[in-house]
């Protein structure tokens, strides 16, 4: 079965554009790419030539009555293999017509406009099942940096895994609480892929993302004409989720309105769409993160504490790297192997200081920090063993970490102010640089563009 660097790749899209981009994207990883523009060709191709994944857009410019070219087409490569790794290229709007594939058989499918990073991501975890699958293992592997095989041999992270196997196989709803850049996300991955639900659905919602009037039509869904862009019934993220797991992360940053209704429907396990008096049941895992102190708001009535009770029938607190003795040199070992990979070079090995360096530092920004810092070393290293010069830490990584109750100043400055300030300074030495400056604070594009708009910057 193929690994990265020797599969074989199809793209089918009826735009020049489209084809062009992926197989640049594409062409240094994998062993050859080859692109498509009309998919009455599509089947003849796979009779010629076998492919590992098939990059396949939802809709053409042809005339069929299906519906949707894109689930006509996938039902068509899988009539012919049934094994066929298919990866659906849809539009924002289609999301629901792309879950919807997923459990027609299609391995997994992404959103035009594409990132990257994602792309080549879910082409990676697309192999690795599609390998895994062929060696009768179904245990996660770590063949690249998405993976959800977690890392660590610490006392802190080990008795994470110990929550996980014990947590994954229940229905219990899961309340997840870390720092940022602690694995929030994998952690739920991961109860994820080991429940009775790993078969269906995993959905994904950034709920720091999402504003007062798209709350309900993204996660409960809408019905044609519900308001002025509403041209078709779409799917809620609850529904896309039904079977699996939902797994809500920020959700400490919703307002006071937005906790009202997601605890309605939390306690009747049903939705009811924007522009709709029809409830639709949904059976779906709960699965919650946030790095705020939801606790303290609680205290303060800024986030309530029957939702707490709903959303935390269990708790997995994340330790913060700086807590996890004995895993900087491992996952930095890891990162290094994966990144170098990646970038074509050979596995390099760390300087006994440079290992040093690594271990004194304390990492606010957490395991992802560390993933950043050593895929720059991996680009820029002279050689092939990293010594300290090629780790270097921007002031604000370098700022020690202390409890907020060890250390209080004469005349208080507002959390907002400070935050604001180290956007601005760090935007100001990437040169407003967005992709950089939110590598460097350890934040996801998303969340650097809802602070931008908080802070008016």
């Amino acid at each position: 079965m193929a690994t990265a660097k020797n599969a074989r790749v199809l793209v089918v899209d009826d735009e020049t554009d489209v084809l062009f981009a992926l197989k640049m994207l594409l062409k240094t990883e994998v062993k050859e790419v080859v692109t498509e523009k009309n998919p009455d060709n599509l089947l003849g191709l796979l009779e010629r030539q076998k492919f590992d994944v098939i990059f396949l857009d939802m809709n053409f410019k042809s005339a069929l009555n299906t519906g949707n070219e894109g689930l006509f087409w996938l039902r068509q490569v899988l009539e012919k293999d049934k094994d066929a790794s298919v990866i659906l290229i849809t539009a924002y709007g289609d999301v629901e017509l792309a879950v919807r594939s997923l459990k027609e058989g299609a391995a997994d499918f992404i959103v035009k406009p594409w990132h990257n990073e994602k792309l080549l991501e879910t082409l990676h975890q697309t192999l690795d099942k599609r390998q895994q699958k062929a060696k009768g293992n179904t245990a996660a592997t770590a063949k690249s940096a998405g993976s959800t095989t977690i890392l660590g041999q610490s006392d802190a992270i080990q008795e994470v895994l110990y929550k996980i196997e014990k947590i994954a196989p229940t229905e219990a709803n899961v309340l997840i609480l870390g720092e940022n850049g602690t694995g929030k996300e994998l952690v739920a991955r991961a109860l994820h892929e080991k429940s009775f639900r790993a078969s269906k659905p995993f959905v994904s919602v950034d709920m720091g993302a999402l504003t007062d009037s798209l709350f309900e039509s993204e996660l409960f869904g809408s019905k044609k004409g519900a308001f002025t862009d509403a041209r078709e019934d779409r799917a809620g993220r609850f529904e896309a989720a039904n079977g699996g797991t939902l797994f809500l992360d920020e959700i400490g940053n919703i307002s006071p309105a937005m906790q009202a209704k997601l605890l309605t429907v939390l306690q009747n396990r049903q939705v009811t769409p924007l522009g709709s008096n029809t409830p639709v049941p949904v059976d779906i895992r709960l699965v919650s993160a946030t790095n705020e102190p939801i606790y303290e708001l609680a205290a303060h009535n800024q986030f309530r504490k029957d939702l707490i009770y709903r959303i935390n029938t269990v708790e997995i607190t994340l330790p913060p790297l700086r807590q996890r003795h004995g895993d900087v040199e491992l996952l930095a070992r890891h990162f290094a192997a994966v990144y170098a990979q990646k970038n074509h070079k050979a596995a390099p090995d760390f300087a006994p200081e440079t290992l040093q360096k690594l271990k004194q530092h304390n990492w606010p920004g957490n395991v992802r920090e560390l993933q950043h810092a050593v895929e720059r070393a991996i680009i820029l290293a002279e050689n092939n063993v990293l010594q300290p010069q090629d780790f270097s830490f921007s002031p604000m990584e370098m700022a020690p970490v202390t409890p907020a109750a060890a250390y209080i100043p004469e005349t208080p400055v507002p959390l907002s102010e400070i935050e604001r300030e180290t956007i601005v300074r760090v935007l100001e030495k990437n040169k407003g640089n967005i992709s950089r400056t939110a590598k460097e604070l350890g934040l996801t594009r998303t969340a650097l563009y809802r602070r931008l708009n908080k802070h008016d910057i």
